[in-house]
């Protein structure tokens, strides 16, 4: 693929599609948004082949770690762009005042307020655990860390904000 040999590009997803795939879809849980940070994986392992060290771990690894990344910043646009919509226009159910819903719109906008105030490693796995369905043994082997740290990190994260939003209560 270095050497721009596209026949190695076609012999590498042939190799490994499916399992970039399954990848993708357990993080994304979205057979389309899965495709899509599969084909972006690809392309970028095209476009890098060059740079890839062997002596650093074996193809399969690099690809898949590809794949993992674009599947977490697919999983963090997503939620932005659902929680703008969100933001600017919630639905009124039925039966809803006016005032229920401007309280929900006020609950969320104090929620990702709080979520903003996280350090990154924090906030990358509450979303991870509660928007992208991992468990935490899932987000130890994803992110690469140990379980323990994942549980600190949520444990840590969930008090933050349990005191962030606790202090916005009546």
């Amino acid at each position: 693929m270095a050497r721009g040999a596209e026949d190695a590009l076609a012999e590498l997803y042939d190799r490994f599609g499916g399992v970039a795939y399954g990848v993708a879809l357990r993080i994304l849980r979205d057979p389309a948004l899965a495709q899509d940070a599969v084909q972006d994986a690809f392309l970028a392992a095209w476009r890098t082949a060059a740079a890839f060290d062997p002596a650093r771990g074996n193809a399969s690894t690099w690809l898949l770690t590809l794949v993992h990344r674009r599947a977490v910043d697919l999983v963090r646009r997503e939620e932005r762009r659902r929680a703008d919509v969100l933001d600017e226009s919630a639905p009124v159910a039925s039966g809803d005042s006016t005032d229920e819903a401007a309280e929900v719109r006020a609950q969320r906008r104090a929620v990702q307020a709080a979520l903003a105030q996280l350090p990154a490693d924090q906030r990358e796995a509450l979303e991870l655990a509660y928007y992208g369905g991992l468990s935490q043994s899932q987000l130890a082997e994803r992110l690469g860390i140990p379980l323990g740290t994942v549980k600190s990190r949520m444990f840590t994260a969930l008090a933050t904000l349990r005191d962030l939003l606790g202090s916005q209560e009546p």
